[in-house]
């Protein structure tokens, strides 16, 4: 497995892999979720990339950007295990050559659900992915649908810059419990993970949504957000100050 730290070998690489080339961007802390990603690519392409970048634009509260989880030495042995070809791990300098003064917007989509929550995060995600989509040229991207606002806003950006790379969404993975996969469950405490499948069973009940939101606060859940669009609901929360969303 080849360890990519720069734009400038990653882009020489990738001009030597000729067959189809499956891509999953990710910030580490790499879960079933991230291998399910890469399982599917490994059934369609002959080549893999993965990125490992914890992308601090996209991030709105810098303390929640210091406390995500950054297991390096782990993410790189489970990417080795599974058979990726190349990890691009680039720096915050690296990437942002031009200190983030070019972005990617959108007016719609990104207002709304998280982004209506989290000023300037969608502007972070896109520039970002639009960025490792140029660096690396794929043939196809993998996305969860777990975060099912992104995925729809990065297949339409591909979609309205007439990038070749299609953008692939696959259905959540869960824990046992039901729990959304999420490298953001790790700093959940033990009570925690005990109360934190409780989003997913009110989400898929045939509850109504003032119900939902009654029975998530009296468990000791804080909502951001409960609301329903295209044929789905979405939900944000806290428990504690570690931040939660699923969509069913």
């Amino acid at each position: 497995m080849k360890i990519l730290e720069t734009v400038h070998d990653m882009k020489l690489y990738r001009q030597k892999m000729t067959s189809t080339v499956g891509f999953i961007p990710t910030m580490g802390a790499l879960h079933r979720g991230h291998l399910s990603l890469i399982a599917k690519a490994k059934q369609e392409c002959d080549g893999i990339i993965t990125s490992i970048f914890v992308n601090p634009t996209q991030f709105n509260d810098p303390k929640d950007l210091a406390k995500y989880p950054r297991p390096l030495e782990r993410d790189l042995t489970m990417a080795r295990q599974v058979g990726v070809d190349v990890v691009f791990l680039p720096t915050a300098k690296e990437m942002y050559v031009d200190e983030y003064r070019f972005q990617i917007r959108e007016n719609q989509l990104s207002k709304m659900l998280c982004g209506a929550h989290r000023p300037g995060h969608f502007e972070g995600v896109l520039t970002v992915v639009m960025k490792l989509l140029m660096i690396t040229t794929p043939d196809r991207a993998y996305f969860g649908e777990k975060d099912y606002q992104q995925f729809l806003l990065i297949r339409e950006m591909a979609q309205a810059f007439f990038l070749p790379t299609e953008i692939i969404g696959l259905p959540t993975v869960r824990e046992a419990s039901g729990l959304a996969m999420s490298s953001r469950n790790v700093r959940l405490s033990k009570q925690q993970r005990t109360v934190a499948p409780m989003l997913f069973h009110e989400l898929k009940s045939g509850k109504t949504p003032l119900e939902i939101k009654h029975n998530l606060e009296s468990a000791g859940f804080t909502i951001e957000y409960l609301e329903e669009h295209f044929g789905r609901r979405f939900a944000a929360v806290f428990l504690g100050d570690v931040r939660l969303i699923d969509n069913v």
